[in-house]
């Protein structure tokens, strides 16, 4: 992961939460706050909790009496996702490190991170931060993206972005969305940070977008694949976003689109 890996800033929240978040995680999202309310925890805490899309459906299924506190080290994804969310007393937003959280030991029955983890710079480090703050007993649960090749949109629009720069191709999706896969070592850095008892489920499902022009722009303008593109040039987000419509025109149509995603489910138990 590059410094800029983790850079959601200017225009990338609302085109993110916009574009991206319909495209790909609202189901997963769907998915994680069936998992949380069937543990009905009184308290939890998200980290790296971005535009807020797992906030609103957890916050949703959560009882009333929960104590539920979101935090990301961005802190204009967290105002994009505090001003999302409907007022919610129940809600605590605070900026946060994942891999230092201001949370005394103890303090949660469960933790949740959608899709966030692989932005980690120390993986380990962040689940033994996970563990000091979880109850004895208490859950984690998180998911991760399976291989580029996998999600089909994605690599498709890598693809394409490298068609544009064939000799120093953007590869920020297969390098960081994409590049914590490996359920195998998954499941060793877990135990490395000390937690023993885990589970990974695979979850394929279906991305639809209107044309092909949506997941290009989500992609290419609501992820920091931007930020990538952009130092290569000034005008060139244009051009390659241009490139990845017709990529993704060309595979899968030039009306309404689909294509297949895929993740995988962890949860470890303290």
């Amino acid at each position: 992961m590059t410094g800029s890996d983790a850079l959601f800033t200017g225009s990338i929240p609302e085109v993110y939460d916009t574009y991206l978040v319909p495209l790909i995680f609202e189901a997963y999202a769907s998915d994680l706050a069936d998992r949380v309310a069937a543990l009905a925890p009184p308290t939890v805490l998200e980290t790296a909790a971005g535009s807020g899309v797992a906030t609103r459906a957890v916050a949703s299924r959560l009882a009333r009496d929960a104590r539920y506190t979101v935090t990301d080290l961005n802190q204009e994804m967290l105002d994009h996702a505090e001003r999302a969310q409907e007022p919610d007393d129940r809600i605590e937003w605070r900026q946060a490190d994942a891999l230092e959280l201001p949370f005394d030991a103890d303090s949660f029955d469960v933790v949740i991170c959608q899709f966030s983890v692989m932005f980690f710079p120390d993986k380990v480090a962040g689940y033994a931060e996970t563990l000091r703050v979880l109850k004895q007993g208490g859950s984690f649960l998180f998911s991760v993206w399976d291989r580029i090749e996998a999600n089909e949109f994605a690599d498709t629009v890598t693809q394409a972005a490298a068609t544009v720069f064939p000799d120093d191709p953007p590869r920020f999706l297969a390098r960081t969305p994409h590049g914590y896969h490996d359920v195998d070592l998954i499941r060793s850095d877990l135990v490395q940070a000390g937690f023993t008892r885990l589970s990974i489920t695979t979850l394929e499902e279906t991305s639809s977008a209107p044309s092909p022009r949506h997941p290009a722009v989500a992609y290419c303008q609501g992820t920091p694949l931007r930020n990538e593109i952009e130092s290569r040039g000034v005008g060139l987000l244009d051009e390659v976003t241009d490139r990845a419509t017709e990529a993704i025109a060309s595979r899968f149509g030039n009306g309404p689109v689909t294509g297949k995603i895929r993740g995988h489910i962890v949860a470890a138990v303290r």
